[in-house]
Order: C-alpha cells, then structure tokens, then sequence
C-alpha cells in the first residue's frame, strides 16, 4: 500500500485544454477560470465561465497559480528510513520521482530524508536507487537555487553510487531563463504585448533567486530534457498534450527543446514556455484519450506528470464562503484519467505536500 492515501477520479467539466489562471484562492478551478488577456485588461474584464475554455492565445501575464503564506519553511527533522537498494546483478535500483518543489528546499530535504535517499548530512544514501525530478524547481518558495544545487550535487552522488538523480524541464524552468535573457523584450503573445520579466514577477519570481542565479545554473537548465520514459512510466512536467507539437518521438522532443533554447529567439521561447504553461488536458471527459495519444507517441503504459496541483485537479482548494481555514490535504499522489494518469504536484505552495514517491504504486 502507498504510504498515505491516493485519490481516485476527478469532477466532469469540459473536454478542453486550459490553463487556469486564479484570481482568488478561495474559489476552486472550477469555478472562476480566466480567459487570455493582456497587460492593459484586469483579471475582472476577463473572467470567463469555467464551460467557455481557452483561446489558443493564451498569455501568461499574471500569476497561474496562488501562494499562501506557509510559515513553515523551517527544516523538519526526521530519521530517514532506508532506501530499497538493488543487489549487485539485479538489474537498476528503485524508481522515485518528485513533484514541483518550487523553492521549498527544506521540505524537500525532509521529504528525501524520510524516504531514505538521502542522509542525516544532505548526502545521497540511496545506491542504485533512480531519482528524476519532474520539474519547477524555482518561484514562489524562498530558495530556488539552494534547490538547484542540491539537484545538481545529488546527480553527481548518485551516478557515483552506481544510481542516477535526474530531472525534466518545467515551465518555470522556462520562465526563469526567458526572465534572465530577455528581461523586458516585448514578445509576440497573440494577446496583446508581453514580456518574460512581467510574467516570471507575476507568476512568483523571487529576487533572491535571480540575484544567485549563475552561469552553471543556467547551462544544467537549458539542457534538461522536457520527456522521459522509465519502467512504462512516460514522465512529463505539464498534464498537457503539447508535447506533440514538438516531435513524434522523446528524442525529437527533447532536441527541438534544446535546440529551440539555443537558437535564443524570444518569441519562440515564449511559445514553448506558453504551451508548457497549459494544464488540466487529462482531467475532464477525454482526459483519458489525451494521456493516450501521448503514450502510443511516446511509450509507456501510464503518464507521471507534476505541474498542476493536486488539490486544482479536484477543485478542493479552499471555499466560496470565506473559509480559509481548510488548506488542502494531499497524503500521496492523484491517480485518474482511467488510472493512466498519476499527477505528483501536492501543492507545496499552498501549504500541501512535497511528494517524493516510489514508483510502481501499490493498489
């Protein structure tokens, strides 16, 4: 059995792929989305009824997803339990991945640390043990970076210890290296003028990471790959079907990523930030054929994704009567779509949970 629980199924609503953009945290997904709009046209011009979905012009220009104050960035201590190592011969050690972990650094420590995956010391401890990373590991928390150094240092450890630490690229990835590049350079949004400094702002930059953020940081961002597929486990940062537009196949995937990155066209990183930014392809009626078309592109029998929280995916965030005092709950991960989807985002932001999961999930 999964430690913790997992949630089973999602609301009905409408076959369309969206990106939800929160005005008020209190009212659920479901309830208020907004539509696309631009620098000149407030939140409350746009609103739009969750049924009417989106433009494909979309521009990200104000923040996607809320933050409640956590207060609780202090690390936890816990007494890690031991990683399930391979033996030497078997084959590769256990599979985890990790959800969004956006600038939380002490919750994701702890969270290693009570898997086992790490020691007392900050040190990979886990063997064999594969690790990837699903992405957005800066914004909103209060050490991005820190974040990014442990990644960076636990790759080296592991592929040491004869395992991997590994991770994808998510949206935020994007935006902090379209903020870093391009500052304030207008793009072409197709909704009206944008730039990628407005949006990494809005969408909860923090100045302590731009002011820390270096070369080495930017290069190990720019060559994470966007698609990967472990064990039957196709893994991916967004619940969206974008990918397909950037190749039939992991490796073209991956490349057109990369390489769209080094051409440094602003236009053209916005729309790949753009299109990563869309969420909630899987959740609704025909949720579970969109996770099929990306698993007959691709392989694997079952989609890992972060991106989208938990608790937005079951429209379980807070109340429309003021109750603030309900934050979400998340003990594991959210299996639906058919069972082929299992989505791993807690909602660290919003006092949820970090989750570091192993992988096959136990039924």
């Amino acid at each position: 059995m999964v430690e913790g629980s997992m949630t089973q199924g999602a609301g009905q609503g409408p076959d369309v792929e969206r990106t939800a953009t929160l005005r008020d945290f209190r009212v659920p997904a479901y309830v208020n989305e907004t539509g696309p709009y631009t620098h000149s046209m407030p939140p409350a011009e746009t609103a739009r009824p969750a049924h009417k979905g989106y433009s494909d012009a979309y521009t990200p220009t104000e923040r996607d997803l809320p933050v409640i104050n956590r207060g609780d960035t202090a690390q936890v201590a816990v007494d890690p339990a031991p990683a399930p190592a391979a033996q030497p011969g078997t084959g590769p050690g256990p599979l985890y991945v990790v959800g969004d972990v956006h600038g939380y650094l002490d919750q994701l420590v702890a969270a290693l640390r009570e898997k086992g995956l790490i020691d007392s010391a900050g040190q990979w401890c886990a063997g064999t043990t594969r690790l990837w990373f699903l992405g957005d590991f800066t914004d909103r928390g209060p050490d991005g970076i820190g974040v990014i150094d442990l990644v960076m240092r636990l790759s080296a450890e592991a592929a040491a210890a004869g395992g991997y630490c590994k991770a994808l690229m998510g949206n935020h990835e994007l935006l902090l290296l379209g903020a870093k590049r391009f500052g304030d350079t207008p793009v072409n949004s197709g909704a009206g003028t944008a730039t990628f400094q407005a949006a990494w702002l809005l969408n909860g930059g923090q100045k302590s990471d731009m002011d820390r953020l270096q070369d080495h940081h930017l290069q190990w961002m720019a060559r994470l790959g966007a698609v990967e597929e472990v064990d039957g486990y196709l893994l991916v940062h967004s619940d969206t079907t974008a990918y397909l537009d950037y190749g039939a196949s992991i490796e073209e995937v991956n490349d057109t990523v990369r390489e769209t990155l080094t051409r440094n066209d602003v236009n053209e990183v916005w729309e790949l930030f753009r299109k990563f930014t869309k969420r909630f392809s899987f959740r609704d009626e025909g949720g579970a054929d969109a996770v099929r078309s990306l698993l007959h592109t691709y392989g694997g029998t079952r989609i890992v994704h972060g991106h989208s929280p938990i608790p937005y995916l079951l429209g379980e965030v807070g109340s429309e009567d003021g109750d603030e005092s309900a934050g979400p709950i998340v003990e594991g991960p959210h299996v639906y779509a058919d069972g082929l989807a299992i989505a791993m985002d807690g909602g660290v932001t919003m006092a949820g949970k970090l989750l570091v999961q192993q992988l096959p999930l136990e039924n």
